[in-house]
């Protein structure tokens, strides 16, 4: 990444200007991408026969158009009621808990990211097709070649939304507690953080594959170990 790409900025709407805690808001592209990268899961909040519902579905993100591509039937149906509807989209990893000597401290050291967007419903095929290979490589580098492609009647039944970057809001917490140099450092009590990860194990085959059928270098790669955020 060029240093002009490492500091380009978010610009700031109504809808994602740090009003609290703003000491953990970031502005940096940079900064929302690699929160994006390190998922594959997020929350889509959208409007559905008027009443608000969030889904958890798989995403992806083409970088090069500052695109991020969701998997949703759901959110499909609210573009029929509301073409021009804006949704948002959240993605949050969670690093460890943060116990402090009082509870008014406790917290989550976390990065997360929200992305605001009216969505655009992919009909054209081969759009289709790029959309689910970013979202199948981003879930598992390399499972696009190796995986039979989506055939027509496949792709008539999925849908994939297409949503913009321009406008986003990032927050992120890290570090220990923050009541050690207050009077609750004298309670004489343990206080610290709970690291949390997640990670992929190791690979575990289909009960119905033949024997003889090798697992794949790109399968391998992804575990065990391999973080997952």
């Amino acid at each position: 990444m060029s240093t002009q790409e490492q500091n380009q900025q978010l610009a700031v709407t109504e809808r994602t200007r740090h009003r609290r805690l703003r000491e953990q808001g970031s502005t940096s592209v940079a900064d929302l991408d690699a929160i994006l990268r390190a998922g594959f899961v997020c929350h889509l909040g959208v409007v559905v026969d008027g009443v608000p519902m969030v889904v958890p579905t798989v995403y992806g993100v083409d970088f090069g158009t500052r695109t991020l591509y969701v998997h949703g039937s759901v959110a499909s149906r609210s573009l029929v009621q509301a073409p021009d509807a804006t949704v948002c989209v959240t993605v949050t990893h969670i690093d460890g808990l943060v116990l402090a000597r009082s509870v008014f401290e406790h917290g989550v050291n976390y990065r997360s990211a929200m992305v605001y967007a009216v969505p655009r419903l992919i009909a054209d095929g081969d759009e289709l097709l790029h959309g689910l290979r970013v979202v199948t490589e981003q879930c598992a580098p390399g499972q696009w070649e190796y995986a039979r492609r989506p055939n027509r009647k496949e792709l008539a039944a999925t849908s994939l939304l297409a949503l913009s970057l321009d406008e986003a809001s990032v927050k992120t917490a890290s570090g220990p507690p923050q009541d050690g140099d207050g009077p609750d450092g004298e309670l004489g009590l343990w206080a610290g953080v709970i690291p949390m990860r997640s990670y992929f194990d190791a690979p575990e085959p289909d009960p119905a594959l033949p024997a003889g059928i090798a697992l794949p270098p790109h399968v391998a790669a992804l575990g065990p170990g391999r973080s997952g955020s």
